[in-house]
Parts: structure tokens; sequence; C-alpha cells
């Protein structure tokens, strides 16, 4: 059985919202800030939100 890799989400902000996009099947809305790393995982959903290259990192 294969698993499928995590959604990868490339973002201009190192602050980003998921709520897992599935309406009443996501899961509760969750604030996430990036580090160092350039990027972020939910930890719901295991989505990874990546900060573009060129993007200044500003939170809004």
């Amino acid at each position: 059985m294969a698993v499928e890799a995590p959604e990868i989400i490339e973002v201009d902000t190192t602050r980003v919202v998921c709520d897992g996009s599935g309406g009443a099947l996501g899961h509760p809305r969750v604030y996430l800030e990036m580090g160092d790393e350039g990027f972020v995982e939910c930890p719901y959903c295991d989505r990874r939100y990546v900060l573009k290259a060129g993007a200044e990192g500003q939170g809004h």
C-alpha cells in the first residue's frame, strides 16, 4: 500500500493558516510560523508550506 506524499504549497509569507481545505472534512484552523528553515508542516494534515524563492518572508 503506497502512502501519498504530503502536499507542498509555496507561499509568500512566513506566517500561514491551514484548515485542511476539506470544509467539514478539514481540521481546526491553525496558524503556523516558519522558523529559519523556510518551511513549516501542519501538525494535522502534514501539508508543507514552503517560502517561495525571493519572498521577503514578512507575515501579514
